[in-house]
């Protein structure tokens, strides 16, 4: 008689959304030797989370983006997008920058449709669809709105419904909130997890504030201060979902990874200043 094998539950296989191997980064410039940016540096993003990088200036956190982006080459080493190589621009990823991108002439509508006429899409379809996200954003109510008649946040606002309209899967974030007032930071973090739950794409966040890179993401990753920056840490957040931005602050276990997360990166910051570059 056979022997009868234990049941083994089948276990779902993670899917990576962006894969760096071994990836260096070189700027170069006539006359000069080249500078190097990031040493080879190895690190995965799965399909549906939220992954933070921090580090002190230069220390390589928005061209690690550019890089998965298709914006700059490697030096070496490799990049895979849902396990096909990057060659060129990245096709699944919308891009939000520090600085917004609207048209100053074009209301808030126009400037969320423009995305997707861009694309090749009907004007009315493109409006119709721009007028959703703009409500999704909450900005119904604004969307006749030029950008000069916009707070920041509001602005902010349409920059999200201008990047999610394309339906990315991956998210691609460079200090997004970094020019907005504190309070108004945290809103748009909870704007953007509300979001985020909503479809759960791949995020990658830059930012140089702790607080908000362990509030809003599932790891945070640390990169040493630059030149030749190289990844140095490697945090899971392990606080419970749905989150608050704010609220979560004052969880025991987030001061607990603040204090981790804060000894290993002091350190690279202090090396920034130290050499003049704060």
């Amino acid at each position: 008689m056979a022997a009868v094998l234990p049941f083994r539950p089948a276990v779902a296989r993670e899917t990576t959304a962006v894969a760096l191997n071994e990836v260096s980064i070189e700027f170069r410039a006539r006359g000069r030797p080249p500078f190097k940016a990031l040493a080879p540096t190895t690190l995965t993003v799965a399909d549906n989370a939220f992954v933070a990088i921090v580090g002190p200036t230069g220390s390589g956190k928005s061209t690690i983006l550019n890089a998965v982006a298709g914006l700059i080459k490697s030096a070496s080493g490799s990049i895979q997008i849902f396990g096909q190589p990057l060659d060129g621009i990245n096709r699944e990823a919308g891009y939000l920058f520090q600085q917004d991108a609207v048209m100053p002439w074009k209301t808030a509508l126009d400037n969320v449709a423009l995305s997707l006429q861009v694309a090749g899409v009907d004007r009315e379809d493109a409006l119709g669809e721009a007028r959703t996200w703009l409500t999704k954003v909450g900005l119904g109510r604004f969307l006749d709105r030029f950008p000069h008649e916009l707070s920041g946040g509001q602005r902010k606002r349409v920059g999200l419904a201008q990047v999610l309209i394309r339906h990315p899967k991956i998210l691609l974030m460079d200090e997004p909130f970094g020019p907005l007032d504190a309070q108004t930071r945290q809103i748009m973090g909870n704007l953007l997890l509300d979001l985020w739950a909503a479809d759960r794409k791949a995020v990658l966040f830059v930012t140089h504030d702790l607080e908000e890179a362990i509030a809003l993401s599932d790891r945070v990753l640390i990169l040493s201060a630059g030149p030749e920056a190289r990844l140095i840490g490697d945090h899971r957040i392990d606080l419970a979902r749905p989150r608050d931005a704010a609220d979560i602050r004052t969880d025991p276990r987030f001061h607990e990874i603040h204090r981790a997360i804060w000894s290993q990166l002091k350190a690279e910051v202090a090396k920034t200043y130290g050499a003049g570059e704060g």
